[in-house]
């Protein structure tokens, strides 16, 4: 695609734009499939614990 070339999107690509806009902070898993994004998955919850090595 050169300088100045248009793209048109999809349905789902629109969809997903907004998805990413509305989300303030967190995480999300696309699911592509035939090269357009079909599934969103938001991560809800996530847990990271410390590694205490005594």
């Amino acid at each position: 695609m050169g300088a100045g070339e248009s793209v048109v999107l999809t349905k789902s690509e629109k969809q997903l734009i907004e998805l990413v806009r509305a989300l303030d902070y967190g995480e999300l898993r696309v699911i592509i499939k035939d090269k357009h994004p079909i599934r969103v998955e938001e991560i809800r919850r996530s847990i990271q614990l410390t590694n205490d090595k005594n």
